[in-house]
């Protein structure tokens, strides 16, 4: 007998697959994580960046079991996990250097996890075809890791991860050691198959365009704190600092001065090259549009993109990025340069 059911509004809550407290790790004098506060919810695909040294592999660790926290709380699912080994955790990782064994075939390297958990021979080659079949490498159980591409071993370890049904997939840095083709097409190909499973995916990475296109939520570190989180959209659009407009994407940092000149807060604000027009007199651009005089410096053809390098009159440097359809701009020449008010996003103290 079936029945319909409609969730009440504590059970409409999403449920939180991971959670992070006050969570601190110190090496040493080093502090690599400094009071982390996090949640990420089920199902959802979370991207943690950074630069290197910024503490998001170190916040992976520590989730993963691979790590302890110095102090504060970890919970996987509402069970505290700090403590727990990784194999008694309700998660599994992928790894950058995907840590193949080249002595086994790749049938053997999917079921390795459920070997060593103890189930049968018959169930764990099934199960271990069945995830081959979810990474698209049905019929490849018999190779050496050796004899595939960087994709495919990719997709391998990506098999290996999910064979043991994990709540939580743990990716850290997986698309690293592929070129830039290749790596695009696993950023679709890791998208649908989150999707598809349903899993929480963690993705550590330190390329602002991976996380931007595959995330649900992006969470930026830097000197092992937790500077913001938020939708792609939202980090890129309204970055909270400098850093994270300088890290995510590219940006024009106005001074708080020329910022306060423009009818803007008297704070430093965050520009968009994308987000500024090009015109050659100040007759063309629209009355509603903030404006400032510049000199152009040098020019960037980058296929669907052109950059334009130019330097106003109070000496600052403005980078513009157009489609570059028009003609192309002449180094020395004036132009103008135009945007809307909405375009400046102040930016917080540092």
């Amino acid at each position: 007998m079936s029945a319909s059911f409609t969730p009440s509004a504590a059970s409409a809550r999403p449920t939180l697959a991971v959670r992070l407290a006050g969570v601190t790790r110190r090496f040493g004098p080093v502090t690599a994580v400094d009071g982390v506060d996090l949640e990420i919810e089920e199902g959802e695909f979370f991207a943690m960046l950074g630069p290197s040294g910024s503490g998001k592999t170190t916040c992976l660790r520590l989730v993963a079991g691979f790590d302890q926290p110095t102090s504060g709380h970890i919970e996987i699912f509402g069970e505290t996990a700090e403590g727990l080994p990784p194999y008694r955790r309700a998660v599994n990782t992928v790894f950058q250097d995907y840590a193949l064994f080249p002595h086994m075939n790749v049938g053997e390297n999917v079921a390795y996890g459920l070997k060593v958990r103890g189930v049968a021979r018959a169930d764990r080659e099934k199960a271990a075809r069945e995830a081959l079949s979810l990474v698209r490498l049905e019929g490849y159980e018999s190779r050496r890791p050796a004899q595939l591409s960087g994709g495919q071993r990719q997709r391998v370890a990506l098999a290996r991860a999910l064979v043991l049904h994990p709540r939580v997939l743990l990716l850290d840095e997986p698309l690293g050691a592929l070129d830039l083709k290749l790596r695009e097409e696993m950023q679709v190909e890791l998208k649908a198959l989150q999707r598809r499973l349903g899993l929480t995916f963690v993705f550590v990475t330190h390329d602002q365009g991976e996380a931007l296109s595959m995330a649900d939520r992006v969470a930026v570190f830097a000197d092992g704190r937790l500077v913001q989180v938020g939708t792609p959209e939202e980090v890129y659009e309204r970055p909270r600092t400098r850093f994270v407009a300088d890290f995510v994407g590219s940006s024009n940092i106005l001074p708080a001065d020329l910022a306060a000149s423009l009818g803007a807060a008297a704070v430093e604000a965050s520009l968009r090259p994308e987000r500024i027009a090009l015109f050659a007199t100040p007759t063309e651009i629209p009355g509603d549009r903030l404006r400032l005089e510049a000199t152009v410096t040098d020019v960037l053809y980058q296929g669907a993109t052109r950059r334009v390098m130019a330097r106003t009159d109070g000496g600052l440097d403005v980078v513009v990025s157009d489609a570059g359809h028009g003609p192309r701009p002449v180094l020395g020449t004036r132009v103008h340069l135009a945007f809307a008010a909405a375009a400046l996003q102040p930016l917080e103290a540092a």
